[in-house]
């Protein structure tokens, strides 16, 4: 067996492991290069393999660094399946979708505005492409296992967002483990990651190997942070992941303002994508630790903003407010058009709740920018950047060694690293290789994996 890293290796977007037996090839997981543009540009290369000849892709989850790519097979003409838990197939409908459609209206954009080098700009895919491409997916169940020529497959459940798992792979008497993002055993929404099995190899995410969440209450951190926009009356900026973290942060300011910690001041969605992904958030009941009444509420507290003109309507709402809009590190999304209104504003705070990735505005933010370049204009900065880290829907390094631990996994098991940073990477790396019995390897970028 054979497994080649085409992304997720050396960089933390665009995870794509091509795993080729003597009878089959297969994608696990297929996304979007992300961040920095060197790394953005890999998304329009050729992929280093035929798609008439790849028998199927797998889905670890639905965020767009590992689903992202799925139209651009199709578009090349892949016509096999596409298997993931029946939430990702749902998250996924709403996620492409949308992903092809802000393309389209990002190429329009800079056509009509004459930005960038291209004359006539085109997105990578367009909505409508995004929308066919779901024709391949094939829903399955948690410990469903299905049979693709000489390997064999089935997902488990690993935390993060809905539909997020582990995929259990066997082929030519090995197991191999490709962790997906794992999440966490305190996760405010997700329930916890299971524990893996015995296996002979595992691809193992690294987006926060070396670091440790925060141990500060990051619901009093959020309740500060609304407390001190509304003593100053401005506007709260939270850029947020459509997925996971806009329902969390709905959860969290409902159950601050029950609870009278917050003032009951106005709170904006705007985001369709999130809007979808929150009414269909309670269908999977088992994976989160919500119950019904506070599915309800959380959605009851904040006003949702489908059309254009109601997002441009914000505008012209009173102060104070809270506005949540994607994405998530502010790579895209309504969330760009607010910040080119109120960034320069003093009395606005941008609040950022996961992880940002190099290269991107939420990353150029965090780290004291000036000015952003939004749109090819450059906007100053003066409004309050802040960040809290405890809503991450990411394991720390601890709690990775702690799901290794309680999984049955032994010292002959052999971990690669994937999906994370160089400092990530290498921090983790050194971290596993002092305190547990495995042999660890960072993933390169383009290399081959023979088991």
């Amino acid at each position: 067996m054979r497994i080649t890293f085409l992304g997720g290796a050396e960089t933390v977007t665009g995870s794509k492991f091509l795993v080729e037996t003597g009878q089959s090839r297969i994608l696990i997981d297929c996304g979007l290069f992300q961040g920095y543009k060197w790394l953005r540009e890999r998304n329009w290369q050729q992929l280093a393999l035929d798609v008439h000849e790849l028998d199927a892709v797998i889905l670890t989850h639905a965020h767009l660094d590992h689903s992202g790519y799925i139209p651009v097979l199709y578009k090349q003409g892949f016509r096999g399946q596409v298997f993931t838990h029946h939430a990702t197939k749902s998250l996924c409908q709403i996620l492409l979708a949308d992903s092809g459609h802000l393309q389209e209206e990002d190429a329009k954009y800079y056509s009509k505005h004459k930005l960038g080098k291209h004359a006539h700009p085109e997105p990578l895919y367009d909505r409508r492409t995004a929308e066919n491409s779901m024709e391949l997916f094939q829903s399955i169940d948690f410990d469903e296992l299905v049979e693709i020529k000489d390997l064999r497959f089935y997902l488990q459940p690993a935390g993060h967002i809905l539909g997020a798992a582990s995929i259990i792979l066997e082929a030519e008497n090995k197991k191999i483990g490709f962790s997906g993002d794992v999440g966490r055993y305190s996760d405010v929404l997700m329930a916890s990651p299971r524990p893996l099995p015995a296996l002979d190899h595992l691809l193992m995410e690294s987006t926060y190997g070396n670091r440790q969440h925060s141990n500060v209450d990051s619901l009093g951190q959020l309740a500060d942070v609304v407390n001190n926009v509304a003593r100053n009356g401005g506007v709260l900026l939270i850029p947020a992941f459509a997925v996971g973290r806009a329902q969390a942060l709905q959860h969290i300011l409902a159950s601050l303002m029950a609870a009278d910690v917050i003032p009951k001041i106005p709170i904006y969605l705007d985001s369709p994508m999130a809007i979808k992904v929150s009414d269909i958030f309670c269908e999977f009941k088992s994976q989160h630790r919500l119950n019904t009444e506070q599915c309800h509420r959380m959605c009851d507290v904040v006003t949702y903003t489908q059309s254009v003109e109601e997002s441009k309507a914000l505008a012209g709402q009173k102060y104070p407010h809270i506005i949540i809009a994607g994405s998530g590190m502010a790579t895209g999304g309504r969330i760009l058009h607010h910040f080119k209104r109120l960034l320069g504003n003093n009395k606005t705070t941008v609040l950022f709740t996961g992880y940002q990735a190099g290269g991107t505005r939420g990353a150029q933010l965090l780290e004291g920018a000036n000015v952003v370049k939004i749109h090819g204009e450059w906007i100053p900065v003066r409004a309050k950047i802040d960040s809290i880290s405890g809503l991450s829907g990411h394991g720390d390094y601890l709690e990775l060694c702690q799901w290794l631990k309680n999984s049955d996994l032994t010292g002959s098991t052999q971990i690669h690293l994937v999906h994370g940073d160089a400092e990530a990477l290498d921090g983790f790396r050194l971290y596993l290789q002092e305190n547990t019995p495995f042999a660890v390897n960072v993933a390169v970028y383009g290399s081959v994996l023979q088991v």
